[in-house]
């Protein structure tokens, strides 16, 4: 539809054609009404003034780089990766949570073996756990927002002072930040600056002994994962080389961190992951070594925690012909009716339905994840979309989780991702 421009409706009318989206050439037509010589003059110096102003848009729009817009439901993916020859740093990809699709990932900040990530509670920052310069550090990256495009930018960092860490964790103020470290045997504990960057290691606690359960694995500590109670009173540790999980008492204000007891599985069992149910009243302990899941109940007042059940993620026989197997990661779904195990050398995740009354486990499945040696895996916020990430195949594969039952159904969409081995949306 025409635009009357200009005073009155005297005269014959002319129209005016400015290609107003260069890309798609989508016309706008812009009616003016002539009176004679002065009208025709003013139509022609109002074509001259909107094409230039056009084509300085255009320009400043060449300049500034392509820009792909993102959907409005699609979710920022963080991926951490493995040092190999396939990986450079930290992705990003996207996950439409309508539909499941995953973008490509792409290169978000070149550090070397980012294996795990974190995330700050309330502020854009993000956390990793990798090499710089050589050195095992913990880097701090300032999420930015861009027009179409998300990308980090590198804040500060600090070496870790006892090798390199297998996993990094916040508390629910930002003001800790706790390290594992695999080969040290130790628990890394930094304080945070008020804009997220961190401001310095305040302790390394090293954890002594070893339950020599499995010759060579357990001979010695070996820390795994790190978190925080719900209340964020208290810290856990499971340590793969002591069959427990070890539990400290915090102080997040000073971000310091003491030894207040421990959660114990069957020996040899090598506790690598663990997570809180929904309601805080049980703790899920995975198995690296043989491949089980153990039910805790949680006692939140002295921060106790007290074993009642053990599954396993996948029957011994089903294992006989694996050259390599053992489980990496567990999570709870957060409508907290579900739990997911994912087995490496098996390349299953187990799919676990949670009695709401006593928390504990009864099988529901095991989907093949579609890639090889799944290390991480990653629930989206909304609990519609499970997102699988294979380390030797490098790729990161999509699933449908049915609200009612839990299974899993394989979305056919998959990316490479180069050596993917964590998966994160936000703060944990």
């Amino acid at each position: 539809m025409g635009q009357s421009i200009g005073p009155g409706n005297m005269g014959s009318k002319g129209i005016g054609r400015l290609f107003t989206d260069p890309g798609n050439c989508n016309d706008v037509n812009i009616t003016f009404k002539l009176r004679g010589g002065e009208d025709a003059a003013m139509k022609s110096t109002f074509l001259n003034v909107m094409n230039l102003t056009l084509l300085v848009a255009i320009a400043v729009a060449t300049a500034a780089g392509p820009i792909v817009a993102q959907q409005p439901n699609a979710i920022d993916v963080w991926l951490g990766t493995a040092n190999g020859r396939n990986s450079k740093g930290i992705y990003r990809c996207t996950l439409n949570t309508d539909n499941g699709k995953l973008s490509e990932p792409e290169l978000a900040a070149e550090i070397s073996g980012p294996g795990f990530l974190a995330m700050h509670p309330t502020l854009a920052r993000l956390y990793a756990v990798g090499s710089l310069d050589g050195k095992p550090s913990v880097a701090a990256y300032e999420i930015q927002e861009k027009p179409g495009r998300t990308t980090l930018a590198f804040m500060n960092s600090a070496e870790i002072n006892d090798g390199g860490a297998a996993h990094v964790s916040v508390d629910s103020t930002g003001r800790t930040l706790l390290t594992a470290q695999y080969g040290g045997g130790s628990t890394g504990v930094f304080s945070l600056n008020a804009d997220g960057s961190l401001n310095k290691q305040t302790q390394l606690i090293k954890h002594e002994g070893g339950s020599k359960a499995v010759p060579q694995r357990q001979d010695k500590s070996h820390a795994h994962w790190t978190g925080f109670s719900p209340d964020n009173r208290f810290a856990f540790v499971p340590d793969l080389g002591l069959d427990k999980v070890v539990i400290y008492r915090v102080d997040a204000a000073a971000s310091n961190i003491e030894p207040h007891g421990f959660g114990e599985i069957a020996p040899g069992g090598g506790p690598r992951h663990m997570k809180f149910h929904n309601n805080a009243r049980w703790i899920y302990v995975l198995h690296e070594l043989d491949l089980k899941v153990t039910v805790f109940d949680y006692n939140s007042e002295a921060g106790t925690m007290t074993a009642k059940q053990t599954v396993e993620t996948v029957p011994r026989d089903l294992l006989a012909k694996e050259q390599f197997k053992s489980c990496s990661e567990v999570r709870v779904h957060p409508s907290g009716k579900f739990l997911y195990a994912a087995n490496r050398g098996h390349d299953t995740i187990t799919a676990f339905r949670i009695d709401q009354n006593t928390g504990e486990l009864t099988f529901i499945e095991r989907e093949n994840v579609r890639g090889a040696t799944p290390r991480n895996f990653n629930i989206d916020p909304s609990g519609k979309w499970l997102l699988a990430a294979g380390q030797d195949s490098s790729t990161l594969a999509s699933f449908a989780i049915d609200p009612d039952s839990g299974e899993l159904s394989y979305n056919r969409s998959v990316v490479h991702a180069p050596s993917c081995i964590c998966v994160l949306f936000g703060h944990e």
